[in-house]
């Protein structure tokens, strides 16, 4: 799948983003928790999480 895919994806669906490039583990539990206290920290995590594995 295409970075830039990914990016939008982790901007608006942070915790599918996340899903799609570590699969489901503690970064993807992390991110659903982030999401869930505030939007903004979740996007930056899911953003941070898919430009590191490039």
């Amino acid at each position: 799948m295409s970075n830039l895919i990914r990016i939008l994806i982790a901007i608006f669906l942070p915790p599918i983003a996340v899903l799609l490039t570590v699969g489901i583990g503690v970064q993807f539990f992390l991110n659903i928790l982030l999401c869930i206290l505030f939007y903004l920290p979740g996007s930056i995590h899911a953003l941070w999480i898919v430009l590191r594995s490039r």
